[in-house]
């Protein structure tokens, strides 16, 4: 693994090479290990180690270039700061840009497992046997991956600034389908640690959802109750997160804009259980002590208890409101409560079971409307059972008027979905969820 003397070595010589008045470095060294599988059997099994160097060179008068470089020679690198400042020549000033932090004081994270950062294909293995074996045994077609990796990263200016970590990561998806492409079933685990996979618990629930969606009936579109699993509600929560921005509140272009002028921070717009936070600090977030902008990552409630506390500051932003900058909304936390999924499809008389949402876009920035796709399982609840697979739905729907509909949330998990990275969130049921169409994919 990169060491942090490695990394202090190696970021200093890039900023030896470089010549303007600010320049910003970014390592990442990555050693991980994985497993590809389809069709019933293992199709890649690989291990690598890769490493690239972001060099960010700035002008006197905010010109702005970068690159990055794969190899760590001493030419390869002078390259990379030449490329860089070549690039700032040629750019356009950025009147936003704001001077280069000082030395930083970054928290101390605990997201690194010294088993995960060892393990090989004989670790992973038995979880995609289980897999295998569990759509064999049930003439499905397994279709998946897994995969671990032990990272190392650094963060270094011209201005002082030096921070190093280390973390590990690993994840779990896999997909189900019945022989005649009818039905499918889906399953993901992710977490900082390998030993929170479960390949038997992944292959149960993407097998049973699979068998259990042969013969879908057609529902109208419209408004229904939801009880939406955990990855629906991760990307929702990831979306949501994207949507705090100060600038775009006080300029009157998002749904925390106040009609005449102003935000709407302080407010209750939820219910008093909806709290959503970032926290950087769990120990199965792949997260680093530092933010995009290189501030120190840090706890921030973003609503608590119902009420709007918080909205991001970029370092621009925050120079011209007078306000402390802050880290975007990101290693979010929906806060959860002590019921399990089967407990929320219980308290559904009638509604819709939904396991993951995709291909979700922006509509309407100011209201933050999405529209998506559901996808791999939706199955209706009759008198708090469900009952019938149905078809897929397109969705128009504001994460926030979601959360303001919840009624009943479970257990907070970590997971990982297909549009915005890893949240640690609950099931939830929801009421009026809009379904705008119909859509005939599996």
């Amino acid at each position: 693994m990169l060491t942090q003397q490695d990394a202090k070595n190696l970021v200093d010589k890039v900023i030896g090479y470089s010549r303007l008045p600010a320049c910003e470095v970014n390592v990442q060294w990555t050693e991980d290990a994985f497993i590809r599988f389809a069709n019933n059997g293992i199709t890649t099994s690989g291990y690598r180690v890769t490493q690239q160097v972001g060099i960010t060179s700035i002008t006197a008068d905010k010109r702005t270039g970068n690159t990055s470089v794969g190899e760590l020679s001493d030419e390869a690198l002078k390259r990379g700061v030449e490329a860089a400042e070549a690039l700032a020549a040629i750019s356009k000033p950025d009147p936003e840009a704001m001077p280069a932090l000082p030395a930083q004081e970054y928290p101390a994270l605990h997201n690194f497992d010294t088993f995960t950062a060892s393990a090989r294909g004989d670790v992973m293995i038995p979880h995609v046997r289980a897999l295998i074996d569990s759509a064999s045994r049930n003439q499905l077609i397994a279709a998946g991956y897994i995969q671990r990796s032990s990272n190392a990263v650094a963060v270094a200016n011209k201005a002082g600034l030096f921070g190093y970590h280390t973390y590990t990561d690993t994840g779990l998806s896999n997909t189900m389908r019945n022989q005649g492409g009818t039905s499918s079933g889906w399953a993901s685990q992710s977490s900082a640690s390998l030993k929170d996979l479960d390949g038997e618990t992944a292959a149960r629930i993407s097998s049973e959802k699979c068998l259990r969606g042969v013969g879908r009936k057609k529902l109208d579109p419209g408004k229904y109750t939801v009880v939406l699993e955990p990855a629906a509600v991760g990307d929702l929560v990831g979306w949501l997160g994207f949507a705090f921005g100060a600038r775009d509140a006080e300029q009157g272009q998002s749904f925390l804009s106040k009609k005449g002028g102003g935000t709407l921070l302080g407010e209750k717009l939820y219910p008093e259980y909806i709290t959503l936070r970032s926290d950087p600090f769990d120990p199965k977030m792949a997260a680093t002590p530092w933010a995009q902008s290189l501030l120190p990552n840090e706890k921030i409630a973003w609503i608590d208890k119902g009420v709007v506390r918080n909205l991001n500051y970029d370092r621009f932003w925050a120079s011209k409101a007078g306000k402390k900058p802050t880290p975007a909304a990101s290693n979010l936390v929906l806060d959860g409560q002590d019921h399990s999924l089967d407990d929320l499809i219980a308290s559904v008389d009638r509604g819709l079971l939904i396991t993951r949402l995709w291909y979700i876009r922006v509509v309407q920035p100011q209201t933050w409307q999405l529209t998506g796709l559901s996808r791999d399982g939706v199955f209706l609840i009759e008198k708090g059972k469900i009952t019938d697979p149905v078809t897929n739905f397109r969705w128009n729907e504001s994460p926030s008027e979601v959360l303001q509909r919840t009624t009943q949330l479970g257990r907070g998990e970590r997971v990982t979905g297909g549009e915005t990275g890893s949240q640690i969130v609950p099931p939830i049921v929801s009421t009026d969820f809009n379904f705008a169409s119909v859509s005939d994919a599996v």
